[in-house]
């Protein structure tokens, strides 16, 4: 069994506490390091050298956790992201899932959504909180709506025609989180076919990372309910 090593960076001491509590009360997982600012995690993250870093969107000082992630993906590092946040401001989401965050949940998220994000982004995987899909998806189809998701589609109306239908199909698996390995190997292709099909699917929905193309595609209503489901399995 692989340990994945994890660093906690939040200014709530009882929220590191409890979470380093609940995630060491399972065998692969050990907290190898807690920071309270952003500049904090900056100065120790390369010693500390951990696969997963969760981090609060609302830090201290003059780093916010966006500016936060953005700087520790520039040192190039292993380590991936996951964003724990109480926000549910769609602007700061897609904020620090374009600074280079793989995994984004939320704080009242029951404890198993935040173990298997974890479980999931040192994987490889990408994840997005299932609540937060379909929170995305419950917006879209509200009658009415003036929300940023209505904007979003007049600016880029991107629709399933406009995606070959194997490109539909990576899309799917994206939303479910999956690695370009295991796409490959549900979709029976190579490796190579599956980052061409990722890297045109990105194009298309003009997004940087499969992250972004997650959370596009729930407000687009190019993927389903059940697919965001599937996160969590």
């Amino acid at each position: 069994m692989a340990l994945i090593r994890i660093v906690l960076v939040d200014d709530h001491r009882v929220v590191t506490t409890s979470l380093k509590a609940y995630l060491e009360s399972f065998p692969d997982i050990r907290v190898i390091g807690v920071a309270a600012t952003g500049e904090e995690l900056l100065q120790r993250v390369e010693d500390w050298s951990p696969d997963v870093i969760l981090q609060d969107l609302l830090l201290p000082g003059g780093m916010d956790g966006v500016e936060t992630t953005r700087r520790v993906v520039a040192k190039g590092l292993p380590a991936r992201i996951i964003a724990l946040t109480a926000s549910t401001d769609e602007a700061r989401m897609m904020g620090v899932l374009r600074a280079g965050a793989v995994g984004y949940v939320r704080k009242d998220a029951d404890p198993e959504t935040l173990l298997a994000a974890v479980r999931a982004v040192a994987a490889g995987r990408t994840y997005i909180d299932p609540a937060v899909g379909r929170q995305l998806v419950e917006a879209r189809l509200k009658p009415g709506t003036t929300s940023g998701t209505t904007q979003v589609r007049l600016k880029t109306d991107i629709t399933t025609e406009e995606l070959t239908p194997r490109e539909r199909d990576v899309l799917r698996q994206l939303a479910r989180g999956r690695s370009n390995r295991e796409i490959a190997a549900a979709l029976d292709i190579g490796d190579e076919t599956v980052k061409t099909h990722v890297a045109r699917v990105l194009a298309k929905l003009e997004v940087e990372n499969r992250a972004q193309a997650i959370v596009q595609a729930l407000k687009r209503g190019l993927v389903e309910l059940q697919d965001i489901d599937e996160l969590t399995n």
